[in-house]
């Protein structure tokens, strides 16, 4: 079982992708109307203005767009967990998630590269987390 960082803040429009992540299923919202890929989740998509969505499944790999190696804690409490690497991941369609690469210290880390998903289950909720592709799932 994974040790979470924080549970996340589930919200109406939140609700499904936290309930997909359980499921291992990574989703995001797609407007009904115009098919804009919404992130994060709305009750309206920007582009239309269409309060219909649907659930688009997002692939299994992004590209790293930015990270950064937390050595110091962002609070007291993930002082144990130092270092760890904060990730923007970009996937095809306009979605940008922020999340965790693991087993990985960010020394070999480049922007560009190719990130893989994996997940995390702890008691509470499954956070998608991400890899550097090629490499072995812990």
């Amino acid at each position: 079982m994974y040790a979470e960082f924080y549970s996340p803040r589930v919200t109406e429009d939140t609700r499904g992708f936290w309930n997909n992540c359980r499921k291992h299923a990574l989703t995001v919202q797609r407007c009904a109307k115009c098919g804009r890929l919404r992130w994060p989740a709305s009750w309206l998509c920007p582009d239309c203005l269409s309060e219909a969505a649907e659930t688009a499944a997002l692939p299994e790999e992004g590209t790293l767009y930015s990270f950064v190696v937390m050595r110091r804690p962002f609070r007291p409490e993930l002082e144990a967990r130092t270092p760890y690497v904060v990730a923007e991941v970009d996937f095809e369609g306009g979605v940008r998630l922020v999340s965790n690469l693991v087993d990985c210290d960010g020394g070999e880390l480049k922007c560009g590269q190719r990130v893989r998903l994996v997940w995390r289950d702890s008691e509470s909720y499954t956070s998608p987390v991400f890899t550097p592709a090629g490499e072995k799932e812990a």
